[in-house]
């Protein structure tokens, strides 16, 4: 963050390294884990919880409690999805009730002390407690990003092939070793890369307990930890002999960052104090070339001053009288490959929450509440149809009218209201 923030200005003054600290201090480069964002995730957590409670007991009375008998005032066909048969056959109350199964309604008949015969019909009553489901799915995806903010792991590692790295902190009881055995990278005719994959084992104590061959979308999982193939890279790997000849290094150089858009790596000779910034480039000829620059302490602490440069073919060595006694040979020209390695406690949370919200959201969306009361006196039948917003009311009640007006071989009355009015028979 220094690097990329610390050059900024404002009107001549030099903000950036201020602003970096300030940033670092309330958490804007670790949201998820600052302590104001744990806060607000609190307190939605609790609203939501409190919220559902509340809601609750109304929810319940309203899919339970039910009213079978209504008023003459309710079936009045100025108010919509409401019809009038006035002279029905014998009969019509089975016909009504085959029709309104044949919907998958429920049926409940009651009959009232002045005569009357009420049919109150349900279809999907207690699907509309499944918001419940979809105030817990969001309750358990807070629950589970807690959990794994609070106690998952994640870090991203990159190794040469042959290197090896711990997964936890050096010092962790139980910790793992993982070793990049082989990196692959093949390419199509036209040079762009088919595939990448990593040769990867696992350690723990000196014993391997896992090994895969891992892609993207295809990792390796144990005790928990799971690894990803995320990226890789070009990588040197170089031999470094010091003026006696002894063996100072041996092994793969990450190429990870970049300069002047082309791979650069770093790294300190074991030993020495010189450095080496090592830049990929290619000659005028399209031959690789490693361009290797020395940097040596200064009288400054905070800085180095270049102590010598040369460039490499593969293959090729340096002259230790020009590399600061070091012989330095570029033995070929190799890979490296880039993993992220996590442990998510909260991953089956996340998914009951997946699962809650999703089912939660289909019951509610594509299984809406319908009810239908109807009225016999005599022989007039009086309907009405009552339907959540997400219904089409007017069309499934003119379906309902057409299917019952064949069985009874009769047709409802039906009134033409004013273009403002809202109801209609």
């Amino acid at each position: 963050m220094h690097r990329i923030y610390d050059p900024v200005t404002v009107l001549g003054v030099h903000l950036g390294p201020t602003m970096v600290r300030t940033f670092e201090q309330v958490g804007f480069f670790r949201v998820f884990s600052a302590p104001w964002f744990v806060l607000l995730l609190t307190v939605l957590v609790v609203s939501i919880v409190v919220c559902t409670l509340d809601r609750m007991p109304r929810l319940w009375r309203g899919v339970r409690q039910v009213t079978a008998v209504q008023s003459a005032a309710f079936y009045d066909l100025r108010l919509p999805e409401r019809a009038r048969y006035e002279a029905v056959a014998d009969g019509s109350p089975e016909q009504l009730a085959a029709t309104l199964r044949a919907r998958r309604y429920r049926l409940r008949w009651s009959d009232a002390p002045d005569g009357t015969r009420h049919l109150y019909a349900d279809k999907n009553q207690y699907f509309k407690l499944a918001t419940l489901f979809t105030h817990l799915g969001l309750i358990l995806f807070l629950a589970g990003g807690a959990v794994t903010a609070a106690i998952g792991f994640e870090t991203v590692v990159f190794l040469g092939e042959g290197q090896t790295a711990p997964v936890r902190p050096v010092g962790t009881p139980g910790n793992m070793l993982v070793k990049n055995i082989s990196f692959e990278a093949p390419t199509r005719p036209d040079g762009s890369f088919a595939d990448f994959r990593t040769d990867l084992a696992v350690y723990r104590e000196g014993e391997q307990i896992a090994r895969k061959t891992i892609r993207v979308n295809d990792p390796l999982e144990i005790d928990g930890y799971v690894f990803h193939q995320n990226t890789f890279g070009p990588a040197a790997e170089l031999v470094i002999r010091d003026a006696a000849g002894r063996l100072a290094w041996e092994g793969p150089v990450l190429l990870a960052d970049e300069l002047g858009g082309r791979p650069q790596g770093f790294m300190t000779i074991p030993g020495s104090p010189i450095g080496l910034v090592l830049v990929l480039t290619r000659a005028a000829d399209g031959i690789p070339l490693l361009a290797v620059t020395g940097l040596a302490p200064s009288d400054d602490p905070d800085a180095f001053s270049p102590a010598f440069f040369s460039g490499l073919g593969v293959g090729a060595s340096t002259d230790p009288t020009v590399t600061a006694g070091y012989e330095i040979t570029w033995q070929r020209a190799g890979a490296y490959t880039g993993m992220v390695i996590k442990r998510d406690p909260g991953a089956s949370l996340i998914w009951i929450a997946y699962l809650s919200l999703m089912a939660g959201l289909l019951l509610t969306f594509y299984f809406p509440r319908r009810r239908v009361w109807a009225r016999f006196e005599g022989r007039r039948l009086e309907l009405a149809l009552v339907a959540e917003r997400y219904v089409n009311a007017e069309r499934e009640f003119d379906d309902l009218l057409d299917e019952l007006s064949v069985r009874l071989r009769n047709h409802p009355e039906r009134r033409l209201l004013p273009a403002s009015a809202t109801g209609r028979a």
